[in-house]
């Protein structure tokens, strides 16, 4: 009864709180950064990118526009990515990053209070790892941070019954890393965090145009070809795509014609290693829910997704039906818009919040 009690109270408590302030739910992302702000749906999705003026110390762009000064800046403006594979690598730049974000969020729709925040992070991230998330959100502004791990969300974001006595599995690939999760009652019954993503594929591409073709080419060209052509299977019709860079033995500016084969060589290792850590999340998950997952199928989030012939070759590679998820770009950021809707039903989801410590702690 006490306990029950104790439920409805902090339940009132949330309520009454959220009449003076904003739910807003993050997704901490590698490569974006999305933002949901409850009752508007997701108001941001911005590249994890601040441009730094290295003589003051000072912002100078924060999202699309740092990205677009990406390799064409003076020596004194760098343009950083404050969270390296999912976790925080610049506390004081992620906090800046936050706060242009959550401000940008709320602009028109300020409150009384900070806004409570839900961020989306990586699965088996430390407890110093979490720390740091929640006190970058808090240096933000947020008056109440929660940190859930992003297979989770990814699997509350697809509306997947996550609360049942039945297993699902979400294998979500980001900029920075994919996380491999098998959901149950409630909480992640085994789950992987694999360096293996898009940023990988966007560096195996650049390293394949310069040893195949002698031309140096930047990541944002890499990552513009691998959106444009990337597949891992042949299509009908073969995809080109122009790309210029540097003459490698000249020194001169250079474009070649690079075909969606040439993507497959560039990434098709990485590729197989993705599928090898797939496979060994499912040799170590109990054979109950093992069945569960071959009855339902495994989804598929993330931008990483999005490759073309993708699906097919983990469905034939696992011997289980892969879907991709809706809108699997906002497959996490909508998970964590749905936790704040609802705080009492996924608390034991949560891995810390301001008024308990996660049991890892």
């Amino acid at each position: 009864m006490a306990s029950t009690f104790g439920q409805r109270l902090r339940t009132w408590k949330d309520r009454i709180l959220g009449m003076f302030s904003n739910d807003i739910g993050i997704d901490l992302g590698t490569a974006n950064t999305l933002v949901y702000v409850k009752g508007r749906g997701i108001v941001i999705n911005e590249p994890s990118i601040v441009a730094l003026n290295t003589k003051t110390g000072q912002v100078v762009a924060v999202g699309q526009q740092a990205k677009d000064m990406m390799g064409r800046t003076p020596k004194h403006i760098q343009a950083v990515q404050p969270v390296v594979d999912g976790v925080i690598s610049d506390f004081e730049v992620t906090s800046e990053m936050l706060s242009y974000l959550i401000n940008k969020a709320q602009a028109g729709h300020t409150k009384l209070l900070g806004p409570r925040v839900c961020v989306g992070v990586p699965s088996g991230i430390t407890s110093v790892e979490v720390r740091a998330v929640r006190d970058a959100a808090r240096a933000a502004g947020a008056r109440e941070v929660h940190v859930i791990e992003e297979p989770l969300a990814a699997a509350i974001g697809i509306e997947l019954a996550i609360h049942e006595p039945a297993g699902s599995m979400v294998i979500d690939i980001g900029g920075g890393t994919t996380d491999v999760g098998v959901v149950s009652l409630g909480g992640l019954v085994n789950a992987r965090n694999v360096r293996i993503a898009g940023d990988k594929f966007n560096a195996d591409i650049v390293s394949h145009v310069r040893n195949e073709f002698k031309m140096l080419i930047g990541e944002k060209s890499a990552e513009e070809i691998k959106i444009a052509i990337a597949s891992v299977a042949p299509n009908r019709q073969p995809l080109e795509a122009i790309v210029r860079g540097r003459d490698l033995v000249t020194g001169l500016p250079r474009e070649i014609v690079i075909t969606d084969q040439d993507i497959r060589n560039a990434i098709g290792h990485s590729v197989e290693e993705l599928v090898e850590a797939v496979k060994e999340v499912l040799e170590t998950t109990p054979p109950e829910i093992i069945a569960d997952v071959m009855q339902k199928g495994i989804y598929l989030a993330g931008g990483g997704a999005l490759i073309r012939g993708l699906p097919d070759f983990f469905t034939r590679a696992f011997g289980v039906q892969v879907i991709v998820a809706p809108d699997p770009l906002t497959a996490v950021v909508r998970g964590t818009g749905i936790v704040l809707d609802d705080i009492e039903s996924f608390r034991e989801a949560l891995l810390r919040s301001d008024d308990e410590l996660a049991p890892s702690e």
